[in-house]
């Protein structure tokens, strides 16, 4: 089971988060952040990842140990390949193939209970931060931050002053020669009721 608490496909996956600023003005700055470290050297983020540690170090120390009986196992069967009968070497064989068969269970067990627990952690605080981002952002006029860390969508914060689609979309529609659609024509207004004529 691997020792590291926070790993970057996990966070990668935390984090495709696109925000737009209502700032009046228009903000012209653009930032970098790598938010991994970001959220790793918050006091939040190093309290989670000693919580972490804690809470699967028994299971780690459990998986070391069985790793330590495997080998030592394999070590018995190498020494003794020559000494031991046919049939004790294939006892023994069988026992270490069940024994790593148990043990690749446990440790994808425990990494799945552990990669549960990251992601679990990791929304709680990439909410929080994006809320600090997002107000850094519009309190000192930016109008974009990049997450460098996540490079397949690193857009963390974007002012909407900045938003060129509507420009685009306009200037390919004069371009693309079809005439603007027809505004929908109004429903003609129902004539009155006559007053039903008097017998």
């Amino acid at each position: 089971m691997r020792k590291s608490v926070f790993r970057a496909p996990l966070l990668a996956a935390s984090f495709g988060i696109l925000a737009f600023a209502q700032a009046g003005s228009s903000p012209s700055k653009v930032g970098i952040i790598h938010i991994q470290n970001a959220i790793i050297q918050t006091r939040d983020g190093q309290k989670a990842a000693a919580d972490i540690d804690a809470k699967f170090a028994p299971k780690r120390r459990e998986v070391e140990q069985k790793q330590s009986e495997i080998q030592a196992l394999e070590t018995q069967y190498r020494t003794g390949v020559n000494t031991m009968s046919e049939e004790a070497k294939a006892k023994l064989a069988r026992d270490i193939e069940l024994k790593r068969k148990l043990l690749q269970r446990q440790t994808d067990d425990a990494q799945a209970e552990l990669d549960q627990e990251q992601q679990r952690i990791l929304q709680e605080l990439g909410q929080k931060m994006m809320v600090v981002i997002d107000k850094y952002a519009a309190d000192r006029g930016y109008a974009l931050i990049l997450d460098v860390s996540v490079p397949q969508n690193p857009v963390l914060y974007a002012s909407n002053t900045i938003d060129i689609t509507r420009d685009i979309v306009d200037l390919y529609d004069k371009g693309s020669g079809l005439p603007a659609p027809a505004a929908p024509a109004a429903a003609p207004s129902k004539p009155a009721t006559p007053p039903a004529k008097k017998q």
